[in-house]
């Protein structure tokens, strides 16, 4: 029986366009294959997790792959990190959730205004680094919050840590939250700190995340209910407001990230170990920075290969991805993409295509079942097909 399962998310990695991209302007959107042709896609230890020969790839195959290996679609409306690692653990929404093309409705903005006692800049789609040389200045005149949404479900709060410092700027962002229910349930309250002189301004590490709490019970609920840990590395505390967490540990980049998994692989619980790693969407995705994505990617098949080694005979590694963000195309917004889903481990049986699956849910099923608990029967658990004989008893 399983004991240890570490689930790596590699934010916005897409892998294709999903067949209804078009309808979220994201025909021929492809992260991994802007990555690959920039001719710099150094990733042999996620090649040999087999990462090249899911379906619709036709890249060269140069190895036998080591475990399981599989694409899934989203069943969920959207392409929000929030809906993608709420599908991840098994919760399917439905609708969108709302966007604001056009701004916040001034009751919004209003309430929002009386009861941080400051004013409002921007209020509209906007890139986060541009928004902050663009209003940057007067926010540090005047004391006003910057505020902007993306093509995402987000409010975000951009303010200069010297006018508004970080757990002030957390309060803003709680404030926010709770005005933000009902038809205006957003995703993400988003807190965007700043640092720096104009026109130097840059965004610190002190970004966070306030998510709405999940409508019912995720796979860590479902975990936690049954003694087991779940252990939350990066946003992922944030992303599900803190529910079936036992135990968080934030962190402000990649390389953060994966220090505390190759910590945590060293250590001994029972459960899982849910990270996220947030730079290939923030730093790299949403700027269009394909040598950056690609860079982070290398970087992290890296880290991989340290990973790797620590993993016990009862242990399992799973990789996967959100949602896309074709750093390639003209848009900066997550693209509507499917997602890798690549399985290892002493127990994982070795070259076992899984073909594409109907639903992100299917990892939360398989979770499950590797540690033993049954439930998501309305998603398709893999553990039938990936076990060796030994990882079966």
């Amino acid at each position: 029986m399983t004991k240890r399962v570490f689930l790596i998310v590699l934010d916005s990695f897409g892998v294709g366009a999903l067949p209804d991209a078009a309808k979220y302007g994201d025909e021929g959107s492809n992260t991994l294959k802007a990555c690959y042709n920039s001719g710099a896609l150094q990733v042999p230890n996620l090649e040999k997790l087999g990462l090249f020969q899911l379906d619709g790839m036709d890249y060269p195959k140069t190895c036998v792959p080591m475990g399981a290996y599989g694409r899934l679609a989203e069943r969920s409306a959207g392409k929000d990190t929030t809906t993608g690692h709420w599908e991840i653990a098994g919760l399917i929404s439905e609708k969108p959730m709302p966007t604001y093309p056009n701004g916040f409705p001034a009751e919004i903005i209003e309430e929002f205004s009386r009861l941080t006692g400051r004013g409002v800049l921007c209020n509209r789609p906007y890139s986060g680094t541009q928004v902050i040389q663009d209003y940057g200045q007067e926010h540090l005149r005047s004391g006003s919050l910057i505020v902007y949404t993306s093509a995402d479900s987000v409010f975000q709060i951009a303010a200069h840590e010297s006018i508004a410092p970080v757990e002030e700027l957390y309060e803003y962002c709680r404030l926010a939250r709770g005005i933000l229910q009902g038809e205006h349930s957003v995703g993400r309250v988003i807190a965007r700190p700043f640092s720096g002189e104009y026109p130097n301004f840059v965004r610190t590490a002190n970004r966070r995340d306030f998510s709405l709490l999940p409508p019912g019970d995720t796979l860590l609920d479902i975990l936690e209910k049954n003694k087991m840990d779940t252990i939350a590395v990066g946003k992922i505390s944030d992303i599900f407001a803190g529910k079936g967490i036992s135990r968080k540990i934030l962190t402000h980049s990649n390389d953060e990230g994966m220090e505390a998994t190759l910590k945590l692989a060293q250590e001994d619980f029972h459960g899982l170990c849910f990270v996220n790693l947030v730079d290939f969407d923030m730093k790299y995705g949403h700027r269009n920075d394909v040598p950056g994505y690609t860079a982070a990617l290398n970087r992290f098949d890296q880290q991989l290969a340290e990973l790797l080694p620590l993993l016990k005979r009862d242990d399992v590694l799973m990789i996967t991805a959100d949602h896309g963000c074709d750093p390639s195309t003209p848009s900066t917004d997550h693209s509507r993409e499917y997602i890798p889903l690549l399985i290892c481990g002493p127990a994982i049986a070795q070259n076992v295509p899984l073909g594409t699956g109907a639903s992100f849910g299917n990892i939360a099923a398989t979770i499950c079942g590797l540690l033993g608990v049954h439930a998501f029967d309305q998603f398709h658990s893999y553990c039938g097909e990936i076990r060796t004989e030994e990882g079966l008893r």
